[in-house]
């Protein structure tokens, strides 16, 4: 069974180019999205409507400035949880700022990706992330395990 996507997004525009994206890109991978930095955290640690077991995501797309919980302070709680840590975050944002840039790299992104202003840049950049992260990426041995097991 492939692991799911979670997308973080909170800008209805950005949101749905980034899911068309991935269409394109013909991922089977389901996509999870989430709108806020807060919804982020209880989807990966299984709290409110997120409760019950669930595959821990193939990659995060994390967008920077969310609502409620920003996207720094997730990226710093999921790595310091022994169970989402090795999960790959990947920083989707239109911040090109560099004490961003550093502070994401510096809390353990994978990778810091700013989204391209053309249409057609944007999708072809969204679809090599979903390949590459989905697909091409072997995950460090024993990631796969499902949210909440203790084995």
């Amino acid at each position: 069974m492939l692991k799911p996507i979670l997308l973080v997004e909170d800008n209805p525009k950005d949101l749905e180019l980034t899911l068309l994206a991935l269409e394109k890109s013909q991922l089977a991978n389901d996509v999870v999205v989430v709108r806020d930095g807060a919804e982020a955290l209880d989807c990966l640690f299984r709290r409110g409507q997120f409760v019950g077991a669930q595959e821990l995501p193939a990659v995060v797309l994390l967008d920077l400035k969310l609502p409620k919980v920003d996207g720094l302070e997730v990226l710093k709680k999921i790595r310091s949880d022994d169970q989402l840590k090795k999960v790959p975050v990947v920083m989707l944002t239109s911040s090109r700022e560099e004490p961003d840039l550093r502070t994401a790299y510096e809390l353990g992104a994978n990778a810091y990706v700013v989204k391209p202003v053309e249409f057609r840049d944007f999708v072809k950049a969204i679809s090599d992330l979903g390949i590459f992260w989905a697909v091409l990426n072997e995950p460090p041995p024993g990631s796969a395990r499902k949210l909440g097991s203790d084995v």
